[in-house]
């Protein structure tokens, strides 16, 4: 019975991910510290599930031609070596301040998810106009930090970074940041396999949210551009926010 609910709770983030181009670590991360998962176990956790995940969302993706592929390769490069070092942090603090810090981390992303679900970008210049060789580089490594050492944050970080520096359609960036999140996912879990003898990894965890995942991602790419994502996103972002503040008030 606790596989088949890890397997619905796959799903329901990998659609909230799929939808917004973020949410499946951010979601997946504030319900397995809800039932009381270490913050390091926790993320761990999630990037092994986010293997089989991204990868099939990031096919999907390409399949439909959401992916641009020069974008992909400046992103994922940098994202997979920021990953390695975020789990790396994670995994080396101890167990109380790791709940903390991964507590407020997904909080601070609540609330970046919740503004860019509420306030729209009034300009988005073209990416000519950040196209610094190190732009896309920086966005990569900081994302994969954030992201393995977060328990999620790979796409609230990147997504609407590129939303409103760039004039892609959402569609393409929701695309790329999705096949890309496949490296990061790797280069994460394998940060925490270096890490292994610290760790106690629940295996009923990452396959029920790996199936779940990997089962929603084709339904979730195909209906990227006809959910209503706006008030999509703000109920994510409210009900993440909520959970980790109660959490860090507790603690």
């Amino acid at each position: 019975m606790t596989w088949l609910f890890f397997v619905l709770a796959g799903c329901v983030a990998q659609l909230i991910d799929g939808s917004l181009g973020m949410g499946f670590g951010l979601t997946s991360s504030t319900l397995l510290l809800t039932l009381g998962t270490s913050a390091a176990v926790a993320s761990a956790a999630v990037h092994a599930a986010e293997i089989g995940t991204t990868l099939a969302s990031g096919i999907s993706h390409w399949h439909r031609e959401n992916v641009d592929r020069e974008i992909l390769i400046r992103l994922a490069v940098p994202g997979g070596l920021g990953a390695v070092l975020g789990a790396t942090f994670l995994s080396s603090i101890d167990l109380g301040g790791s709940r903390i810090y991964i507590s407020t981390i997904l909080l601070l992303l609540g609330f970046v998810l919740f503004y860019r679900n509420v306030f729209q970008p009034a300009v988005q210049p073209n990416v000519a106009d950040v196209a610094h060789p190190l732009y896309l580089s920086f966005l990569g490594a900081t994302g994969g930090f954030v992201d393995a050492s977060g328990g999620g944050g790979w796409g609230p970080v990147v997504t609407p970074t590129l939303l409103a520096t760039t004039r892609h359609e959402p569609r393409k960036v929701i695309g790329t940041v999705s096949a890309a999140e496949f490296i990061v996912a790797l280069c994460a879990s394998l940060g925490f396999l270096l890490n292994i003898r610290r760790l106690d990894i629940d295996w009923t965890a990452v396959g029920g949210l790996a199936l779940g995942g990997v089962l929603m991602a084709p339904i979730a790419a195909k209906l990227v551009s006809s959910l209503p994502r706006r008030p999509l996103g703000i109920a994510v972002a409210v009900g993440i926010i909520a959970v980790n503040a109660v959490r860090l008030l507790g603690a």
